[in-house]
């Protein structure tokens, strides 16, 4: 730095001088804004370095949430493949069940069937004779055949009956199955839209908490700026005048304070120096008050 001509002398120097004197310290002050505009340059470039890392990160995890929503769907598939071999085995087995119960029905009209011809065989035979030998022949032939057509007939009504409980389990199944599946389908749409309700809340809670950083960092970055500027002017001010600097780099309001002093003080020179006193006897400098 130049040298610092006391204020009692300032006032003595020519004009040229203290022009010289003048320029000597903008030409300071310009030095120390070109350090703190270069400093500034290299804080903005950090910035930036730091905005394209956390645009690296939201990228991230949108491939995480692809992923993890690819992994539901996958699983949700091979829950219902699983859900549907399961229902296929059930309906075979009940498919082979009344296929059993139809073939036991065949199996009985046929046994029917070949009963029917004896029935026809004995009526021809009594044709043929044209009367029974005796009554007691007679009634152990119609019992003989009464009880054969009961069991048989029995038969067949238990046949039938099996046969429409198979029915109706088949259908009862089926009817059960169809609602297990609406539900399913209805759990899977409300899971997917709770799913696309999630990835929106995820992507506005990204876009806040990003605006919230990018406030904060402006405003930590003028605050740094009122500080640094404040801290220059007071280290200025108080080299110029040569004020003791008792006052703690980090206390801004002090520094403040200090800078408004030597603000009324350099005021009070001006006043002086555009208004001098008659006698020289009662001049005194801004630095010995």
């Amino acid at each position: 730095r130049g040298r610092t001509v006391p204020a009692g002398d300032a006032a003595t120097l020519l004009p040229s001088t203290r022009v010289l004197l003048k320029r000597r310290e903008v030409a300071e002050v310009e030095l120390e804004l070109q350090s703190q505009r270069e400093e500034f340059r290299q804080r903005m470039e950090r910035l930036a370095l730091r905005r394209e890392q956390l645009a690296r990160r939201e990228e991230e995890q949108r491939d995480v949430i692809l992923k993890y929503d690819a992994f539901l769907k996958a699983v949700a598939a091979r829950r219902e493949r699983a859900r549907a071999v399961a229902q296929g085995a059930e309906a075979a087995c009940r498919r082979r069940e009344l296929e059993g119960l139809l073939q036991h029905r065949e199996r009985l009209a046929r046994r029917l069937r070949s009963l029917r011809r004896f029935g026809d065989y004995l009526r021809d035979a009594l044709s043929s004779m044209g009367q029974f030998q005796d009554v007691p022949a007679m009634l152990v032939h119609f019992g003989v055949l009464a009880e054969a057509r009961a069991v048989l007939a029995q038969e067949a009504e238990a046949g039938q009956e099996r046969l429409a409980q198979g029915r109706a389990r088949l259908q009862r199944y089926q009817e059960e199955m169809s609602t297990e599946i609406l539900n399913t389908n209805n759990e899977l749409a409300q899971l997917h839209t709770r799913l696309e309700a999630a990835c929106q809340d995820v992507l506005q809670w990204e876009s806040n908490w990003a605006h919230v950083q990018s406030t904060v960092t402006q405003k930590t970055l003028l605050l740094g700026q009122i500080k640094l500027a404040v801290l220059n002017l007071f280290q200025l001010c108080t080299a110029w005048l040569r004020i003791p600097m008792d006052v703690a780099l980090e206390d801004t309001e002090a520094q403040l304070d200090m800078l408004l002093l030597c603000m009324r003080g350099l005021a009070d020179i001006c006043a002086t120096s555009m208004h001098p006193p008659r006698h020289r006897g009662a001049r005194l400098s801004w630095s010995q008050e």
